[in-house]
Order: C-alpha cells, then sequence, then structure tokens
C-alpha cells in the first residue's frame, strides 16, 4: 500500500475542504491517507506560520513521514497546500530518501505582486519527484514563472495547471490529481 501526508497553506488547518477531498480521493485509490497539522498550527488555531519556527514545522512532517513509513510498504509521499507544500518540499531537499513523492498544491514561488522574492534556494536540491498543482490565476506565481524556476530541480517534475484558478484551486478534481500523481511520477 502507498500513503501520503497532506498538510495545509499557511492560514489553514488539516481539516480544510481542499484536503479533505484529496484524502478522500487517495483513500479511493487504494493509498492511506493522513492529513497533518503542522507544530505551528498545533500551538495556535488561528494566525500564520512564524518564520523563525519553520525549522519545527519540518520536523513535525519528518516524524509523521517515518510514522506512515512504518504502516506502508509501497511509496510514502508528502506535500500539501502552499506554506504545507512548501515545507514539505524543503523536508524533502533537506532529508534526500525520505519522501519518495511530493504533491505541491498551489506552490508559493513568490510573495504576490513581488517575483523578485523567490522561495526556490532549496530547488537545486531536491532530489524527490514532485507534482505541482497551480492555478492559472494564482498571484503566488504564473504558470510561466514556476516552469521557469522549476529547471533548477533536478529531479522529475510536471506542472498540472488548473485553468482559471486561483491560489485556493476552486473546483480541482481530486481523483484526476490522484491519477495524474502516480501515473507522471511513478510510472
Amino acid at each position: 500500500m502507498n500513503g501520503i501526508i497532506l498538510t495545509h497553506g499557511a492560514g489553514s488547518n488539516a481539516d480544510s475542504p481542499l484536503l479533505l477531498s484529496l484524502a478522500k480521493a487517495f483513500e479511493a485509490a487504494g493509498w492511506k491517507a493522513m492529513r497533518y497539522n503542522l507544530p505551528y498550527r498545533q500551538l495556535r488555531p488561528t494566525g500564520p506560520p512564524i518564520a523563525a519556527h519553520a525549522a519545527n514545522d519540518r520536523a513535525g512532517l519528518a516524524e509523521q513521514v517515518a510514522r506512515l513509513r512504518a504502516e506502508v510498504d509501497g511509496v510514502v509521499a508528502a506535500g500539501g497546500h502552499s506554506y504545507g507544500g512548501r515545507q514539505a518540499s524543503m523536508l524533502a531537499a533537506e532529508q534526500p530518501g525520505l519522501i519518495d513523492g511530493l504533491l505541491l498544491l498551489s506552490y508559493p514561488l513568490h510573495p504576490p505582486r513581488k517575483p523578485q522574492q523567490l522561495r526556490t534556494a532549496h530547488f537545486a536540491e531536491l532530489q524527490t519527484p514532485a507534482l505541482f498543482i497551480h492555478g492559472t490565476r494564482d498571484p503566488f506565481a504564473s504558470i510561466e514563472e514556476l516552469t521557469a524556476a522549476l529547471k533548477e530541480i533536478p529531479a522529475k517534475t510536471a506542472i498540472l495547471p488548473q485553468p482559471g484558478a486561483g491560489h485556493e484551486l476552486k473546483g480541482l478534481d481530486p481523483a484526476a490529481v490522484v491519477g495524474e500523481f502516480y501515473g507522471k511520477l511513478f510510472k
């Protein structure tokens, strides 16, 4: 059995509609799906993460990955929406081999209207295959900006654009994401 851990965006939690629908779709496809509240959210029910404590979020996620690896005998994937996906990708770059695949939803390539502030310092170290699900109206990066940035990643990557979707990915078809995730990264 394969498994995936899904984390939330900066202003959300593991019970977000996006993560609930994706977890259900992965489970319907035979995966063990876990939704995980990052440590900053476990400490405070609302509010953004504190940048100086991001390493704690990655450490908590690493513990969850180890737990999941003990429960499944196949692929162990991780990812999430925006901040959660970014932390998963940074963890994968810091600990190559820990995670087998990344599902990155609305990766926050840069803050809105600040394309010069790229969040890609870890991309050159990323050895984990990654599927980026990204809306064509996402203010955190255009499809073109994301495509250019992914050239820095030495691992296999793919982008699944969501026409007309913004950062929240409203209208996303979770079953299609599951099929694309496994098909594009592991076949």
